[in-house]
């Protein structure tokens, strides 16, 4: 009988969780699904699912040859760029077939009021002189950079809570799991008074609405651009990620 190879998908992404779902289909194919830990609930259940850091490129090269992993698959967020260059360098050094599945970000439109920044310093610089209600869209793990700025009010939405006794800037906190609709973000925004959002981008379609609501209602987005990510084979899709394990499949 041939012997089932191992795949190890770092993700914790709407894209993970969708190819961790269709590469169970796959004949000959063991999947293990790696999860940061960072969200309390992840939104569905896998099989075999592994939570937790691996403790930088010692740590994830020790974990692929102890567990005689065959492929790895990086669908994680497009702002964790370490675990990313970690992946690289550790299928690299055991020789293992690595993949790269990222959304495309987002691309500007004429009718967008973009504001295009590299990190959280240059936003918290330029954001009081641009609005002083603010949607921000950075998820819970950046929160604490902005509680300094007392003068402005802050809607934050989360996934999950911040850690307890972490700071967090003055305002109103949501915890909601996405995707929201059109309808949902236009309102969001209208309903708060928001003058200016600030977000990472990420691409996908999973909270692209709140940008269209944004451009609808004329509110000016502070966009914060991605890292540089290490080079090596890439898909933008899904679907072209599971032709690539179907092309090792037994």
């Amino acid at each position: 009988m041939t012997k089932q190879k191992r795949v190890l998908i770092l993700g914790g992404t709407g894209n993970g969780w969708k190819l961790a779902a269709l590469a169970t289909t796959i004949p000959g194919l063991e999947i293990i699904n790696s999860l940061a830990g960072r969200t309390r609930q992840p939104s569905i259940k896998s099989t075999h699912t592994r939570i937790g850091n691996f403790g930088g490129v010692p740590g994830l090269t020790e974990y692929l040859r102890a567990q005689q992993i065959d492929l790895l698959i990086d669908a994680t967020h497009p702002f964790a760029v370490q675990i990313s260059w970690n992946a690289v360098i550790a299928t690299s050094e055991l020789n293992i077939p690595h993949l790269m599945l990222i959304s495309p970000p987002w691309e500007k439109t004429e009718s967008d009021r973009w504001v295009e920044v590299e990190n959280n310093q240059t936003v918290i610089k330029i954001l009081p002189k641009l609005a002083q209600r603010v949607f921000l869209s950075i998820g819970r793990q950046e929160l604490a950079s902005y509680a300094h700025l007392q003068n402005l009010w802050f809607l934050m939405r989360t996934i999950d809570p911040p850690q307890l006794n972490t700071p967090v800037p003055p305002g109103k906190l949501l915890t909601r799991r996405g995707p929201f609709s059109l309808l949902e973000e236009r309102s969001l925004l209208q309903k708060y008074k928001i003058e200016a959002i600030v977000s990472k981008n990420s691409g996908g379609d999973a909270t692209y609405a709140k940008i269209i609501a944004a451009r609808e209602l004329g509110i000016p987005v502070v966009m914060i651009q991605r890292p540089p990510l290490p080079d090596g084979k890439q898909v933008t899709d899904v679907e072209s990620a599971v032709s690539w394990l179907r092309s090792y499949s037994n």
